[in-house]
C-alpha cells in the first residue's frame, strides 16, 4: 500500500438489528463497522456484527496492532465484539476508545456488563490480547499515530454519541453515526465539524416522510444529511446505518432519490 493511501471500507452498514435475507445482500445486512486505512495505519469504526467478518481477514495475518473507535454502545455497535477473534488471541494489541461515557461509566466497565451471565456465556476475562480503554470527552483531539488525526464532537442520541473526523494526507472522512436532528434547524455545530471534508457517512435511517412518525428515536435522514454536507461543502454524503425495514429494492428507491439531488452521494454496502 501506498503510504499516503486513504481508504474505507464498509464491513456493516445496517442500523438497529442484522439482517439476514436475499433481500438484504446487495446492500449489506451486518451492524456497523468500517475499516479506514490511512497509509499502513488501521482505525475500525464501531463493533457490530460486521466485524466478525473483518476478523475472518485479519485471523490470516499476523498479529498486529489495532484502533477501535466507538462512536456508542448500543448494541449493534458493539454486538459483534464477543465474537472478533483477535481478543482472544495472544500476541495481538488492541486500543478501544469511546467519547459517550465519561464520566458516569468506563468502556472498560461496560464490556464486563455486556459480556455476562445470562446474557454471554463468558465475560471479556477470556480475553488473551494486550487491551487498553480510553475514555475520552468528545472535543478532543485524538492524535494515534503520525500524520493521522481524529476530531471528535458529541452527537445528539439517546445515550449520546461520538461523532469522528480523520484527517490524514490533505483530506478527511467523516463517521457521524447515531445522531438525531431537529427538523428546519441545521446543527452548526457539526456543520463546522464536516467543513471541506472529502466524504460523510451519516445516519439516514430515516427518511423525511418516516421521520415524522420517529421524533425522539435517535436518528436522522438523507434528506438532512445533503443539508448538511451542502451547507458544509463537504463533497459527499455516503448513506449509512440503513433501515432494517428496508429492504435491497428499497435501499435502491432511497439512492435514486438521493443521486437525483445530489449525483455524487453513494450508498453504503
Amino acid at each position: 500500500m501506498a503510504d499516503q493511501d486513504f481508504t474505507v471500507r464498509f464491513w456493516g452498514t445496517r442500523g438497529s438489528i442484522p439482517c439476514a435475507s436475499p433481500d438484504y445482500m446487495q446492500y449489506g445486512g451486518h451492524t456497523s463497522c468500517l475499516e479506514v486505512m490511512c497509509g499502513d495505519f488501521q482505525l475500525i469504526l464501531d463493533g457490530g456484527t460486521g466485524i466478525r467478518m473483518l476478523a475472518d481477514v485479519l485471523m490470516q495475518g499476523a498479529p498486529k496492532p489495532l484502533t477501535i473507535l466507538l462512536s456508542h454502545t448500543h448494541f449493534d455497535h458493539v454486538m459483534g465484539l464477543p465474537f472478533f477473534m483477535p481478543l482472544y488471541t495472544k500476541g495481538w494489541d488492541i486500543r478501544f476508545f469511546a467519547g459517550h461515557l465519561a464520566p458516569e461509566d468506563t468502556l472498560k466497565n461496560v464490556f464486563q456488563k455486556m459480556m455476562v451471565s445470562p446474557f454471554f456465556p463468558i465475560s471479556p476475562d477470556a480475553f488473551k490480547a494486550s487491551l487498553s480503554y480510553t475514555d475520552f470527552t468528545p472535543g478532543t483531539v485524538l492524535n494515534l499515530h503520525p500524520g493521522v488525526v481524529v476530531r471528535t464532537l458529541a452527537l445528539p442520541h439517546p445515550d449520546r454519541a461520538t461523532g469522528y473526523r480523520i484527517e490524514y494526507a490533505g483530506k478527511a472522512f467523516c463517521y457521524i453515526t447515531d445522531i438525531e436532528h431537529t427538523a428546519g434547524t441545521l446543527n452548526q455545530d457539526l456543520v463546522a465539524f464536516l467543513r471541506g471534508a472529502d466524504a460523510v457517512a451519516y445516519d439516514c435511517t430515516f427518511t423525511e416522510a418516516e421521520y415524522k412518525a420517529h421524533v425522539g428515536w435517535g436518528h436522522s435522514t438523507w434528506e438532512e444529511g445533503l443539508r448538511l454536507v451542502h451547507a458544509a461543502g463537504a463533497k459527499k454524503l455516503v448513506i449509512f446505518h440503513h433501515n432494517p425495514n428496508r429492504d435491497d429494492a428499497g435501499m435502491a428507491s432511497v439512492e435514486a432519490a438521493a443521486k437525483a439531488l445530489d449525483a455524487a452521494t453513494i450508498v453504503s454496502r
